[in-house]
């Protein structure tokens, strides 16, 4: 059974990896936040989720990783941190070619449920951001300016996706 179980969270984990598009726009993220915000991104960070009601969210690990989320404005530290407990001001999933978003808005309320009140869908296929606030409509943004009034940050939504 175990070996069943192994071999099922690694076809999950593949599920998971990226895809050229999927890394290039990782790393166009994490440069957009970090020249256009007072904030720091972090890619694919441990986000602590003991403090989540399971019975709510059950298929939620003990960790959630986020393909890229944002902190204040930081440096490196001496003792580096494995699994965060203080949460992100915002997290953000790009697409890959083998997830849908339903998945990921899913998740996305699990985010919410920590304490996290900026979440970013980013679909390099359609070079679109939909941006989500706890409790509130979402907004797509596909060209012009990114605005995002929770993380008071505004982004040119063409340096995510060159």
């Amino acid at each position: 059974m175990s070996e069943i179980t192994a071999l099922l969270d690694e076809e999950k984990e593949f599920d998971d990896m990226g895809s050229y598009n999927h890394s290039l726009v990782q790393g166009n993220l994490a440069h957009v936040i970090r020249k256009y915000s007072n904030l720091s991104a972090f890619i694919e960070l441990s986000l602590d989720t003991s403090k989540l009601d399971k019975t709510q969210f059950a298929d939620v690990n003990n960790e959630l990783i986020p393909d890229v989320c944002a902190y204040p404005r930081s440096s490196i530290i001496d003792l580096d941190i494995l699994v965060m407990q203080e949460m992100p001001e915002l997290v953000i999933e790009v697409i890959s070619p083998r997830q849908g978003a339903h998945g990921i808005v899913r998740k996305f309320q699990a985010y919410f449920a920590l304490g996290i009140c900026s979440c970013w869908l980013v679909d390099p296929t359609i070079a679109a951001v939909r941006v989500y606030h706890n409790n509130s409509h979402s907004q797509t943004f596909s060209s012009g300016e990114l605005v995002d009034n929770i993380t008071n940050s505004k982004f040119p939504v063409a340096e995510i996706f060159e």
